[in-house]
């Protein structure tokens, strides 16, 4: 399935989180925290969006952080994704 979002929004898929802690504990999946860490899938165009022109400074394949509780989550193809507002990311990892 081809996805396009719209306006600023932006399509990620979470990178799985460590199940071993640094000292090799095994955390089950409910120990585990949400991941903050994505890799960008799809990315809107931008525009004027309320009043505002907004450029996008991401883009397909960019790997970034984001805030813990920002977009919504769907299961398109098999695979979970959430679709989040360019100002949920705080940051692109280099």
């Amino acid at each position: 399935m081809n996805i396009k979002p719209l306006f600023d929004k932006i399509v990620i898929e979470a990178v799985e989180p460590e199940v071993k802690t640094a000292g090799g504990i095994i955390l089950t999946a409910n120990a585990q925290e949400k991941p903050q860490m994505a890799t960008v899938l799809a990315v809107g165009p931008g525009g004027v969006i309320d009043g505002k022109e907004i450029t996008m400074q991401v883009k397909v394949g960019d790997k970034i952080l984001y805030s813990k509780y920002a977009g919504s989550e769907f299961k398109l193809d098999g695979k979970t994704v959430t679709i989040l507002r360019q100002s949920d990311v705080l940051a692109i990892i280099e």
